[in-house]
């Protein structure tokens, strides 16, 4: 059961820390040719990859709102970084409890749209549902580090390259979990798990076309459960998008039968370079 108690620091909080570890220690040359830089400010962190080949992922500022107030004057200094880092596009993700008064009127006025809406689930790891599948599924092993993260990538439409290393870069790296599903001896899918202060973070689940429909991710968040919970955190936080009316998501209903529950929805606001 969740309590009665507001998650949203340690849930925008690993958040934040898991993306700027993804991105702060990417390995060189994948850092250099990506463009990567990333900076503290505001109690949250921007993160900026000039040679995004995802088409602007990976440039987000996020984590905003836990240690101090978020104000124009925050948004000003995030939005001058990315102008001076070169970025063509950027996107800021907001609770809608740490905006301040009047936000549609400063962010209109400073070029931000609104965009997509992502939810935050939660639940205690032991909580987790166990799903059982015909793949094995375990710990991702060195030598498939690559094969691994470009499966991540394919399923998020991501072209292997400097994002195989970025990723890659997290197997065997403390504080991350990755895990993969096998048919047989071939790596068919894959997740990752992030450690934090007690809490632990799901992100980055893909599967491969043909392995669909195996259960694959359902037995991976279980799996990632069990290692949050045998590392002692207290809480296990995911994040994903909302569906469209009419439509479906199925990360957001693979999490919600496996026991995590919506904690509250965040937009996505979206910063464009203007020529």
């Amino acid at each position: 059961m969740i309590e009665p108690t507001d998650l949203t620091p340690l849930a925008e909080g690993v958040e934040c820390e898991f993306m700027d570890s993804y991105e702060s220690r990417a390995p060189e040359p994948a850092y250099t040719d990506l463009g990567i830089a990333t900076t503290r400010i505001g109690g949250g962190v921007a993160l900026a990859m000039r040679n995004d080949p995802s088409g602007g992922y990976w440039s987000k500022a996020l984590g905003f709102g836990i240690t101090e107030p978020f104000t124009a004057r925050t948004l000003d200094g995030v939005l001058d970084f990315y102008r001076e880092q070169g970025v063509a596009q950027a996107v800021l993700q907001l609770v809608p409890s740490v905006l301040p008064a009047g936000f549609d009127e400063i962010a209109a006025a400073r070029g931000l749209e609104a965009g997509s809406t992502w939810i935050k689930l939660a639940a205690r790891p032991g909580d987790v549902a166990a799903a059982p599948t015909r793949l094995r599924v375990g710990p991702v092993p060195t030598a498939e580090a690559e094969r691994w993260a470009n499966v991540l990538l394919a399923g998020f439409g991501m072209p292997a390259g400097g994002l195989t290393d970025m990723l890659a870069a997290t197997v065997g790296e403390p504080g991350w979990r990755p895990y993969a599903a096998w048919d047989d001896a071939e790596l068919v899918a894959g997740g990752n798990l992030f450690l934090h202060d007690g809490v632990a973070s799901l992100n980055a689940a893909a599967t491969a076309p043909g392995h669909r429909g195996l259960g694959a991710q359902s037995a991976l968040i279980a799996a990632r459960a069990r290692a949050a919970a045998e590392a002692g955190c207290r809480w296990l936080f995911a994040e994903t998008g909302k569906p469209a009316p009419g439509t479906q998501n199925p990360s957001l209903n693979n999490l919600r039968r496996a026991g995590l529950v919506p904690l509250y929805e965040r937009r996505n606001w979206v910063w464009r370079s203007t020529p």
